[in-house]
């Protein structure tokens, strides 16, 4: 069987097709199309008609590319951006309007219990108790659990996009009151949050996403080219320095560093101000960066429970209640 996920984050399109062999997603082809929808979005505003066209585009040459790597239709969600949008409805009307493509808005609740199980998965039950972090560009998820699924889940609104527009708008390097007032808003939305990982004691701690992929590369994890079984760590004290250097440049000299892309450069020093905080916060010294995430969970879910469990996805999104009201738990009832 070969399926495939499309994802909508806030950057970029990104298409996934894979082979499910013996109940594991093997990657036959990816491909992505850059949007940069955080460049021109701020949160909470309209996604506005040029950049819904751009998105409709790239959707539909997704879906083409998976027809022509023999996958049926794409699995379609979208993160953050285009969940916090109050266009959002007229947006995946577009899409599926002009694409034939069901795209869905994923509450972030359900977003980490989708990268838990893909984490769950890439670790092995040796992990045991086991904490989750993933920093998106709208949304931090944070999951723990000791099973397949987690016990505890939880999404803030302490994406790297959306705080680099409400902290650091400039393209010069930031005052230092900048970066401490993102920490002191990054400590307070996480009080309660990192208070429960801390009660829970996990044995191990992993963190997905580009943001912290390339902030483990520039505080010396091996490069992307050894491939994805070569262990990658991050450490708390090299992530603080990292800070540091971060927001000593401007974001045009922070592409020059290692790891750091061009287009993830601006929003790198809330990414690693973000990270450190929720690391010390929950009292993680040192965290595995775990190559899988939140589309290796989609994939799983469909090879594990087959296509009923989306089918409902798509029926709760089409709901009047917004997104943030569907929980992880309605859908794992509805689908278990």
């Amino acid at each position: 069987m070969r399926i495939s996920v499309v994802d909508v984050g806030s950057n970029t399109v990104r298409l996934v097709v894979a082979d499910a062999e013996g109940g594991v997603p093997l990657p036959v082809h990816t491909a992505k199309w850059r949007l940069r929808l955080s460049e021109h979005v701020r949160p909470g505003t309209d996604i506005p008609e040029e950049d819904v066209e751009r998105l409709v585009e790239a959707v539909a040459e997704a879906s083409r590319t998976s027809a022509r790597w023999g996958a049926a239709g794409p699995v379609a969600f979208a993160t953050a951006v285009v969940r916090s949008a109050p266009n959002r409805q007229e947006v995946l009307r577009a899409v599926r309007k002009r694409t034939g493509v069901d795209l869905c808005t994923l509450p972030g609740e359900v977003e980490a219990e989708l990268t838990f199980l893909a984490a769950r998965r890439w670790m092995g039950w040796r992990s045991g108790p086991l904490a989750l972090m993933d920093i998106g560009g709208g949304s931090l998820e944070v999951a723990f659990g000791r099973g397949r699924l987690p016990d505890f889940v939880a999404s803030l609104p302490l994406g790297a996009g959306r705080l680099t527009h409400e902290f650091f708008p400039d393209d010069d390097a930031p005052p230092w009151e900048q970066v401490r007032a993102l920490r002191r808003k990054v400590r307070h939305q996480l009080r309660d949050v990192s208070a429960r990982i801390r009660w829970e004691g996990p044995r191990s701690a992993v963190v997905t996403s580009r943001t912290f992929q390339q902030l483990g590369r520039l505080c010396g994890a091996l490069p992307g080219r050894h491939g994805p079984f070569v262990e990658r760590q991050l450490d708390r004290g090299d992530l603080r320095t990292a800070v540091e250097r971060l927001a000593a440049l401007p974001p045009a000299e922070r592409a020059l560093l290692p790891g750091i892309s061009a287009p993830r450069a601006r929003q790198s020093l809330a990414g690693a101000v973000v990270g450190h905080t929720a690391m010390k916060l929950t009292g993680l010294r040192t965290v595995t960066i775990c190559p899988w995430a939140i589309r290796e969970g989609v994939l799983l879910r469909h090879i594990e429970d087959g296509a009923s469990w989306w089918a409902e996805v798509n029926r709760l999104n089409e709901a009047v209640a917004p997104p943030e009201a569907v929980t992880p738990l309605r859908i794992a009832a509805a689908t278990s």
